[in-house]
């Protein structure tokens, strides 16, 4: 047993020194190469988890505080929805801050010329509605550009349908083919079920991003003959001639209800811009409204009875298709 141990340490004492002898030996041209590999292997781990860190990261605004206290609500992701849906590159929270400084903006410069606190609190809602409504409309016109595209898109699916293409080619085609807005969608799609989520799960997600009834008619037919079966290129060129039909008695639509639709307008805005001029000419007349209990009251009541009258005046001009 002696002997065994001693022959086994001096093996390994030798061995020892021929691997110290060895890495000693080597060149300093190994050793800068080594080097570089590793470094390269460091950076490359980096990047890595610095593209991992990216995508799990939710950013609602550039404000660290801000976007803390958006990630505990949530409100932040709709209007993330919102924003994206518009088209609009702006966060939320720079949506958030820059409608609440309006609001303080406006609300301040009321309250010096006036005096009422709450009156000037009230009144400044209305210049700190207009960021959101540019991003709504910028949604509702992007909506209506997707509307009036889908069908051209699914045109170019059904004839590589007939073609003998499958599904997943056409919705390449069409993602590449197709106008914006029609075309990015769909290429988010087809994207989405590449990269292997299934065909139901991206099609939700395109009526998720895209919340209009065509989608869901389209996105609808395409699920019921995945199931039953069937001429999914005969589908889709029904479902195309119906949003022709659809698109166009939408248009005759707005342009029969243009007048109700102006109307409204004037109603809404016309004492607004008659008490405006009226303070730039007769400023002692127009202040008794906000100087006396009796004035307030009927400034309340006169904005109540605005909102209650567009309201009905939207409620008949918009008419669903």
């Amino acid at each position: 047993m002696l002997l065994a141990a001693i022959v086994f340490l001096a093996v390994f004492l030798v061995s020892a020194l021929l691997i110290t002898a060895t890495g000693t030996g080597a060149s300093e041209r190994v050793k800068q190469t080594l080097a570089r590999l590793d470094a390269l292997l460091v950076a490359e781990g980096k990047k890595k988890d610095e593209q991992v860190d990216l995508r799990k990261q939710e950013l609602f605004s550039s404000i660290p505080l801000l976007n803390r206290v958006l990630l505990r609500l949530e409100v932040a992701p709709k209007l993330r929805r919102l924003l994206y849906q518009a088209n609009v590159r702006w966060t939320p929270g720079g949506l958030i801050l820059v409608s609440f400084s309006t609001w303080v903006f406006a609300a301040y410069l009321v309250y010096m010329k006036t005096g009422a606190f709450f009156f000037s609190l009230l009144l400044a809602l209305v210049p700190a509605s207009v960021p959101f409504g540019y991003v709504y409309w910028k949604r509702t016109k992007r909506f209506r550009k997707f509307e009036e595209g889908l069908p051209a898109a699914l045109d170019l699916m059904v004839s590589g349908l007939r073609g003998g293409n499958s599904l997943v080619s056409v919705l390449g085609l069409a993602a590449r083919e197709a106008q914006d807005p029609v075309g990015p969608e769909f290429r988010i799609t087809f994207d989405e079920q590449n990269y292997g989520l299934e065909l139901r799960t991206a099609l939700d997600n395109l009526a998720v991003r895209v919340p209009i009834q065509d989608i869901k008619m389209v996105t609808t037919a395409v699920l019921i003959q995945k199931e039953t079966g069937g001429n999914l290129a005969e589908v889709l060129d029904k479902c195309a001639q119906m949003i022709r039909e659809r698109f166009r008695l939408k248009q005759e639509i707005r342009t029969k209800t243009a007048q109700g639709r102006l109307t409204g307008w004037v109603l809404t805005f016309m004492p607004v811009t008659l008490a405006a001029l009226l303070y730039i000419v007769r400023p002692d007349v127009i202040s008794l409204l906000w100087t006396r209990p009796a004035g307030i009251k009927m400034i309340y009541t006169g904005i109540v009875m605005i909102l209650i009258g567009g309201l009905i005046i939207r409620k008949i001009v918009n008419i669903r298709v």
